[in-house]
């Protein structure tokens, strides 16, 4: 089915972000690994993961427009050097990522491509999941301070 065409340079911006956001979350979440943050490490792991679902969709959804997936385009890394900015990081990732899904669900609407716009508002949920996620993770480090919040993210010794 022969998609708009801008339609399908937004949805490879949205990919590109996806394949930025994966890289991203895996080099962090073997940071957090190297420094005993099991949680941490599991929480990231499992974002990247979802990230990955994510980016499959896009392409799949690019080609069954008959457009043509860019996967080597990415956007700048921001990896924190502590825990913190990590979190912050990823959030103010995160917040990009659900103001760039609500503009490719408005173009969406704008071209009459439904499918397009139900799969966007999909993602989206999840991407306002890991909103939530992270900033309960940024309140939990101020309400605790960091380290009583380290605490509780260190794998337990056997």
């Amino acid at each position: 089915m022969k998609g708009n065409k801008k339609l399908i340079d937004y949805l490879n911006i949205l990919l590109a972000r996806e394949l930025t956001t994966i890289n991203q979350y895996m080099v962090e979440a073997e940071m957090e690994a190297n420094w005993d943050y099991q949680k941490l490490h599991e929480d990231q792991e499992k974002r990247a993961i979802t990230e990955m679902k994510h980016a499959e969709k896009l392409i799949g959804r690019i080609i069954f427009l008959e457009g043509l997936p860019i996967v080597s385009k990415l956007n700048d890394m921001h990896i924190g050097r502590d825990v913190e900015k990590i979190v912050a990081n990823d959030l103010n990732l995160e917040y990009g990522t659900v103001e760039k899904y609500n503009e490719g669900i408005k173009l969406a609407v704008e071209v009459a491509d439904n499918s397009t716009r139900d799969m966007l508002e999909e993602i989206l949920n999840d991407e306002i999941k890991h909103v939530d996620e992270l900033e309960a993770k940024r309140d939990q480090i101020a309400q605790m301070g960091l380290p009583n919040f380290l605490t509780t993210v260190t794998t337990e010794e056997k």
